[in-house]
């Protein structure tokens, strides 16, 4: 019997579920310096070509409903081709190209395009990143183990908007040095996914059951609490503003410079980190029950984020941190328990819808609502907010947890 034709429990691996989630954190915290460095100066770099803030808003919200959308098409492909590895390496290389281009060009409409296609390469990578992570992660505890992956990542996400802001900084706002740079860590995080896929051919190996794809899908299609979930997922997104759209407002208030948008930025992602272990961990414990946090954190992320003092800005970008990593860890740590193996990709693809259309409505919202009235944008976060809690319940009384992985 060939390597390819093994069932999964047979196949051979040579590093440990920890040492895997270790090894695609490395690449991600890599990769992170390049994305995540770009998207935090998204906001200024549109405006210094001439955008608005209402384009600032679409935008960022169209580049994340593209990163986050279009993994229902590249999730059940996934799935269906179980090329998981070529859909992360491709996705990955389009980052590693796009993000030093976007210092060169100079319009919003070239800035706006390479964000976008950025965006798309994401949505290659991760359903079948967070496919192949499952399996690794249901080994030592799916939340544990996707907390793990974002607290790496997120030493990268924290480097790479410094690096941007200390070059931002030394070269008086020039965006093509800034950006340029991170093709370094660019090229080093392929080099590592490389290595890896040598190492880790089939991660399924982690896990010992044999999928049927067909009866998978069809039951996919069919979960009450899956789609419950999904419904969740849009309607507290909706109501959680991109970083774009609020350092847009730091900046163009006068609260802060550009150099210093990426330094909160920065911080935020620290506070991401902290916030992913916490959550992850919750999660094994409590389950669902510990997804009220988000909203609880998104309601008053408004009330602080939108005004014109640097301390309250300061507390915004903290509580957007904290409740990216309970998005990054907890929210991603359910579709692992929700959804069978041989259905993930898919499953991940359709929880990217509901994000990407969050987002994309979470961005133009709060970029529209922010020029016309705060208020108006606090009254629209606390009653989504509201809906997505009653959601919740509902979705806590209907599905049942592991309670041990």
């Amino acid at each position: 019997m060939d390597e390819g034709s093994r069932r999964p429990s047979e196949r051979r691996h040579s590093a440990s579920p920890y040492a895997f989630i270790t090894g695609f954190g490395l690449i991600s915290l890599l990769m992170d310096i390049v994305y995540e460095g770009a998207l935090a100066v998204q906001g200024p770099l549109l405006a210094s070509v001439g955008a608005s803030a209402v384009v600032v808003g679409v935008v960022s919200g169209l580049g994340e409903a593209t990163a986050l959308g279009s993994r229902a098409f590249t999730g059940p492909w996934a799935d269906r081709t179980h090329r998981y590895w070529m859909f992360a390496i491709a996705g990955y290389a389009i980052t590693a190209i796009t993000v030093p281009l976007m210092g060169l060009v100079g319009s919003v409409v070239a800035v706006s395009s390479l964000v976008i296609v950025e965006r798309f390469g994401k949505s290659l990578r991760t359903p079948s990143r967070d496919s192949m992570l499952a399996s690794a992660a249901s080994a030592v505890g799916v939340g544990r183990g996707f907390a793990i992956h974002e607290v790496i990542d997120q030493i990268g996400a924290v480097l790479g908007p410094l690096i941007v802001a200390w070059v931002l900084a030394v070269t008086a706002n020039d965006y093509a040095p800034a950006l340029g740079i991170l093709a370094v860590p660019g090229v080093l995080a392929l080099g590592v996914l490389m290595v890896l896929r040598r190492r880790v051919p089939h991660p399924e190996a982690y896990e010992s059951a044999e999928p049927n794809s067909r009866q998978l899908r069809v039951s996919l299609r069919r979960s009450g609490p899956f789609w419950w979930y999904m419904l969740f997922t849009l309607v507290t997104c909706s109501a959680i503003a991109t970083f774009g759209v609020m350092s847009f407002r730091m900046v163009s208030s006068g609260v802060v410079s550009d150099a210093t948008v990426p330094v909160l930025y920065a911080l935020a992602m620290g506070i991401d980190a902290v916030a992913a272990m916490l959550a992850g961990l919750a999660y094994d414990r409590f389950h669902l029950r510990s997804l009220y946090v988000l909203p609880l954190i998104a309601v008053v992320i408004p009330f602080v984020a939108y005004q014109r003092a640097v301390v309250p800005v300061i507390a915004g970008a903290v509580l957007w941190g904290a409740a990216t990593g309970v998005q990054e860890s907890t929210m991603r740590a359910v579709i692992a328990d929700i959804a069978p193996l041989g259905s993930r990709a898919s499953a991940y693809g359709y929880f990217a819808i509901a994000l990407g259309l969050g987002a994309l409505a979470g961005g133009s919202i709060a970029g529209w609502l922010s020029t016309v009235s705060i208020p108006a944008l606090i009254g629209f976060t606390v009653g989504a907010q509201a809906v997505a809690c009653c959601i919740l319940v509902r979705l806590n009384g209907r599905t049942r947890i592991p309670s041990a992985h």
